[in-house]
């Protein structure tokens, strides 16, 4: 397994993105351990293109150079960006978690992962972005959920190989105008007023390589908002697991490098509070999954 190491995509002085190593506190440039093999790595894309090659050279360096981040810039000092800007898709699971099928009510337990995709070039932000209440919008709610990063392309892979295809994993907060769920539209959930606003998909700050999580089955997980605990729970509470969520999504579509699984939300949302609580201008959310870090996000 080696030393923990996280990658994050960080801003420079210059305004440009530059992708980086978190260790200890301290940020070097990817380049370090990769030398002149990508021309520019702004984005931690290249790196999941050639995932498996790519994962153990950084692992290795970091094993054997770990006084050179000494020399590094702390993470204090440093402005973070979406690990990725654009992924592919956001696949988004729906009512996955126990205890939030009883919060909510929710009739029924999914007898299989249910699933909406987000779309990406308008919904993606960082730790420390950012994102207006939209303007139709009164009932802005939250979601802290474990994001899963998909490291090579795969079509109908079996769960227990499921895990193989994971390049690593980042907090995901599925921001929700419930809005739309409450009003009961002929056809169903409207979800694209529900989910596809500007801004309401961010993530990171860190992608942690799968080599550091034992079992994602098995990590805490804690949203505040304005310092108050709102979900905290924990991932065994999953009605599907993430290898279940590959092996359902893999056998209706393949799966690329770089795409984004938001596994559902547990218990503590605002919509199942009584009285029911949402976001408005002022808010700041964080969310923290086990040593993913922590996304910050401000409501305008």
């Amino acid at each position: 397994m080696g030393e923990l190491y996280r990658l994050a995509v960080s801003e420079t002085t210059d305004g440009a993105r530059q992708a980086v190593i978190e260790y200890n506190g301290q940020l070097l440039p990817v380049d370090a351990a990769l030398g002149e093999r990508f021309e520019t790595i702004t984005d931690l894309q290249p790196l999941l293109d050639q995932w498996n090659e790519v994962d153990t050279l950084i692992a290795d360096y970091v094993q054997a150079n770990t006084t050179a981040f000494s020399r590094g810039g702390p993470v204090g000092e440093a402005t973070l960006l979406a690990p990725l800007a654009a992924p592919g898709k956001i696949l988004c699971i729906g009512s996955n978690y126990h205890d939030h099928i009883a919060e909510m009510p929710i009739p029924m337990t999914p007898t299989y992962p249910y699933s909406f995709l987000k779309p990406t070039n308008n919904t993606v932000r960082g730790t420390g972005d950012s994102v207006a209440v939209p303007r139709r919008v009164s009932m802005m709610d939250w979601e802290a959920e474990l994001g899963v990063v998909i490291s090579t392309k795969c079509q109908d892979v079996t769960a227990d190989q499921a895990l193989q295809y994971v390049a690593g994993y980042l907090n995901f907060n599925d921001l929700s105008a419930r809005d739309w769920l409450a009003s009961k539209p002929p056809v169903g959930v409207d979800w694209v007023q529900h989910k596809a606003f500007d801004g309401f998909a961010p993530m990171g700050p860190y992608l942690v390589p799968a080599r550091f999580v034992a079992d994602p089955q098995d990590l805490p997980v804690r949203l505040t908002v304005n310092g108050k605990i709102k979900q905290d729970s924990n991932t065994r509470e999953m009605v599907f697991g993430v290898a279940a969520i590959i092996e359902h999504a893999s056998s209706i579509m393949t799966l690329y490098p770089g795409d984004v699984i938001a596994t559902g939300t547990p218990a503590g949302v605002g919509h199942g509070r009584k009285p029911p609580e949402y976001l408005s201008g002022g808010d700041e959310v964080r969310v923290v999954i086990g040593q993913l870090g922590e996304l910050v996000t401000y409501i305008v």
